[in-house]
């Protein structure tokens, strides 16, 4: 793959964070809403622009109706280009930290958040500022209805994890062979990927097995035959693409295994011409479904995909449990395959699209070759 010299992510813009704040206004007059409290450090980057790199300690942010939005952090405030403004806790003393993190934080904003009597959150916060009279209200569905929509900076964000995960899959496609285990070829997936991106992952994941569909790395060495499915969540800075390959273990694949990957490649193919804004995802998974489930016995038993960004899974769903419809804006990962034991155990394989107003544009682009 010949891409450009891997840095840093690129920064989240001003007026990409003025976008998403002024959204997060109008969601809160529908709902009749005072306030919105944000306790998730990728939530917060999106809406502040500053990136909490640091697990451990929690940052929040809270905006009111009239779209002032505080930004509170551990130690000096940061420059924040979304935050209206920026408030400090004390997370530790003399480097030992507190007792009670969430707590230390929320404490920064009672007097601000005092007066509000509807108040939208995504929980974290909310039992230690707690007052008689206001009602919290859980925003996490229509937060991420909300967020499906993805501003221009939020799309680099997305391309550069796809870059980490095209480095984490060529140094899969060079390490992969009969006897390494597959905590070790997760451990080169893994250190390829960030290295590309340039500092610590903010997510990673998810599928590691061979002789699977899928599942956490094993002990377990990888034998001649075998497929191994690699189906991985690179995290930078909170945004975080999902994309899936399969190699065959020895670099010999088998007639079936060539066959049933040329279908899982048509599929892929006829789902991209599908997806259009006002389509029904439903409508798509069945078609795929149709082309899929019971050809030469394999099964497909697995959604065809979902919406990508700040969480693992996001809208729109592509699944016939929910009845969501492509919008232009949407991001999503769409992941076909066919499993059966003649397989070994099978292939899966994934693309990430961005929906625009007459079609998709693929942001993935590393092979699909077993």
């Amino acid at each position: 793959m010949n891409e450009p010299a891997l840095t840093t992510s690129p920064p989240l813009t001003a007026e990409g964070c003025a976008w998403r704040k002024d959204r997060l206004r109008d969601l809160l007059d529908f709902l009749n809403l005072d306030a919105a409290l944000f306790s998730n450090r990728h939530y917060v980057y999106a809406l502040t622009g500053y990136w909490h790199a640091s697990p451990l300690t929690p940052v929040l942010c809270l905006i009111d109706k009239d779209g002032r939005l505080t930004l509170v952090t551990p130690g000096d405030p940061p420059e924040a280009p979304g935050a209206d403004e920026c408030l400090a806790y004390t997370p530790h003393k003399l480097c030992t930290l507190v007792e009670n993190l969430e707590a230390a934080a929320a404490e920064v904003l009672r007097d601000r958040v005092a007066p509000f009597r509807r108040i939208g959150t995504d929980g974290v916060a909310r039992p230690w500022i707690s007052s008689p009279g206001t009602d919290w209200i859980d925003l996490t569905a229509a937060y991420q209805e909300l967020r499906r929509g993805k501003a221009p900076d939020e799309i680099e964000a997305l391309r550069f994890t796809l870059r980490g995960a095209h480095a984490a899959y060529t140094a899969a496609r060079e390490a992969v062979a009969p006897g390494l285990t597959e905590r070790e070829l997760y451990v080169t997936m893994e250190s390829a990927a960030a290295r590309a991106a340039g500092e610590p992952l903010s997510g990673w994941g998810n599928d590691f097995q061979s002789n699977s569909p899928g599942g956490p790395a094993r002990a377990r060495p990888m034998k001649a035959g075998e497929l191994v499915v690699l189906d991985i969540g690179v995290g930078v800075r909170g945004y975080r693409s999902d994309l899936c390959r399969t190699f065959a273990v020895d670099r010999s694949p088998s007639e079936a295994q060539l066959e049933a990957h040329a279908r899982v490649v048509e599929a892929l193919k006829e789902a991209e011409r599908l997806i259009r804004p006002g389509a029904r995802c439903r409508d798509v998974f069945e078609t795929i479904h149709g082309m899929l489930e019971g050809w030469k016995g394999y099964r497909f038993f697995h959604h065809l995909g979902h919406g990508i960004g700040l969480d693992a899974h996001e809208v729109p769903r592509i699944n016939p449990e929910w009845d969501d419809v492509f919008e232009a804006g949407d991001v999503v990962a769409v992941e076909p395959g066919l499993y059966g034991p003649d397989l070994k155990a099978g292939i899966r394989l994934e693309e990430n699209f961005a929906v625009g107003e007459t079609g998709v544009e693929k942001l993935s682009n590393y092979p699909l070759e077993l």
